[in-house]
């Protein structure tokens, strides 16, 4: 090359020379323990916005004041020590979303821990969102078939519904969400199942079973475990509903389960006083009912012009000796649109799932059933009720008229049906067809005793010889024919036991 050659080429190269200068601010730990930093010199943060620690070690940006930020440590934080380097990245916190999820156990940052290949998805969205407006949402109509007998015909659920689970420690409530979600097969619903504080081991129980059920191929699991810092405990429904919007923006339908929000409250309170924040009643900070609507609100339907789907959300809170009227209780009831309420003395009676009907209540009501059920349900709603109330009354009566033995003959016989098992959600037909012949007198020469098996022999009955009659029901097909069919078959079938 001739020099003559090289010096055009240096003339070029100069001449397209651009200066660039990279600014990053950049602060320092003034202190740091228990999962919080206290940081310095970074006056432009934003709030909810991530920084950069050393070793790849990443908070969120929690309290801004004045002269400091004091940020919330997003893993491990011993390696963290005062006058350490920090950068502001200038990304408010997000989590990876898409179909990449699907099938897998992530973390709240969205990051892999069931020992999987790596997700590479290119798309995030942010951990906090404004809810949809009011005018963008439209009435819940189509049900969540939960498979449980006992809700699907007393206590409704629809898509873009908040139903509350409450109750306390072991009796039921991650069962009723888990069996929901295994009955969403070939339901066209996708699943994120949000575990907060729960022991590692029932998390990896409960994947197990919804592998062995096939239900991982719709459902994402974020888990916190019990050994999580409290800054991801509070983070992972808001990880698990960002992962469901994006389903949501897609036009699908996404169910979302959030176990348990107790945890995340008690998470909420500890960084909160841990940053000084004020404390209040039961010492959590002021904002902790914010905590959990910002977060309900955004489970919704709606409507075609906003681009449709829906979000579900069926968050779990534990109570202490039943009392419902506690502090966390009360604010998540009064956001959400009913609570199933399980009761320790019904799952100790043998009743699963142990569901007080009294208390329970869905505001969406028979506006998310299928024809077929509103019309066997509502006998069964006041049945109910009305054994509830003898049921006290007899255990001192020794002499009963007729009429109040055979509400309470028709009651036991209905408790008994409504009890299920574990793991074995129920087909929406076969749910109205026995509802159907207990609510009708048509099962009143079985002894209440031999009840469950009565039901599991006419099951088999049904699906032996009038799967087309099922299908109609499970399609909502219901009329004078349909119902007549469904006697002569109740008839048919008394005959040949």
């Amino acid at each position: 090359m001739s020099i003559h050659s090289i010096v055009e080429e240096l003339k070029k190269h100069i001449s397209e020379f651009e200066k660039k200068v990279e600014v990053e601010e950049v602060g320092a730990v003034l202190e740091v323990g228990d999962g919080i930093a206290r940081v310095s010199g970074l006056s432009k943060c934003q709030a909810s916005e991530m920084l950069e620690f050393p070793n790849d070690t990443f908070g969120v940006a929690f309290n801004l004041e004045e002269e400091t930020v004091g940020a919330v440590i997003l893993g491990e934080f011993k390696h963290i020590k005062e006058g350490d380097t920090v950068k502001r990245t200038g990304r408010i916190l997000s989590v990876p979303v898409g179909d990449e999820l699907i099938g897998r156990v992530v973390n709240p940052l969205g990051q892999p821990i069931d020992g999987g290949a790596a997700i590479r998805s290119n798309k995030y969205y942010p951990l906090e969102r404004i809810a949809p407006g009011v005018m963008t949402r439209e009435p819940v109509l189509q049900p969540v078939q939960t498979g449980i007998k006992a809700i699907d015909s007393m206590i409704p659920i629809g898509r873009g519904q908040r139903e509350l689970i409450i109750g306390d420690r072991q009796t039921g409530k991650t069962a009723v969400a888990i069996d929901t979600i295994i009955n969403q097969k070939g339901q066209n619903m996708i699943c994120i199942y949000v575990a907060i504080g729960q022991k590692e081991s029932k998390i990896a129980r409960i994947v197990a079973k919804l592998k062995e059920a096939g239900s991982m191929d719709y459902t994402i699991v974020v888990a916190a475990g019990a050994s999580a810092p409290a800054s991801l405990l509070y983070l992972s429904p808001y990880a698990g509903v960002a992962m469901a919007e994006y389903f949501m923006d897609q036009g699908k339908d996404v169910l979302c389960v959030y176990d348990d929000l107790s945890k995340q409250a008690w998470a909420y309170r500890e960084v909160s006083l841990l940053l000084r924040r004020p404390p209040g009643r039961e010492a959590y900070p002021g904002d902790v009912f914010y905590l959990h609507s910002r977060l309900l609100e955004r489970a919704c339907r709606r409507n075609e012009k906003a681009g449709g789907g829906s979000i579900t959300a069926l968050p779990i809170i534990e109570t202490q000796a039943g009392d419902v009227t506690a502090y966390i209780p009360t604010n998540v009831i009064s956001i959400t649109d009913g609570q199933i309420f399980l009761e320790s003395d019904l799952f100790y009676r043998g009743i699963r799932p142990a569901l007080n009907v009294g208390i329970s209540v869905s505001r969406v009501g028979s506006a998310a059933q299928i024809k077929p059920m509103k019309k066997v349900a509502g006998k069964l709603k006041l049945s109910m009720a009305q054994f509830r109330e003898l049921e006290a009354f007899a255990q001192f009566a020794s002499d009963l008229d007729p009429e109040t033995k055979k509400q309470i003959d028709l009651g036991q016989r209905l408790v008994e049906i409504l009890k299920q098992p574990q793991y074995q959600p129920m087909p929406v037909a076969h749910q109205i067809a026995i509802i159907f012949a207990v609510t009708n007198g048509l099962a009143n020469e079985v002894e209440v005793k031999d009840m469950r098996e009565w039901e599991n022999k006419f099951h088999s009955f049904l699906d032996k010889t009038k799967q087309a009659l099922l299908d109609k029901i499970g399609s909502g097909e219901w009329d004078e024919k349909i119902e007549s069919e469904l006697k002569d078959a109740i008839g048919e079938f008394k005959k040949n036991v």
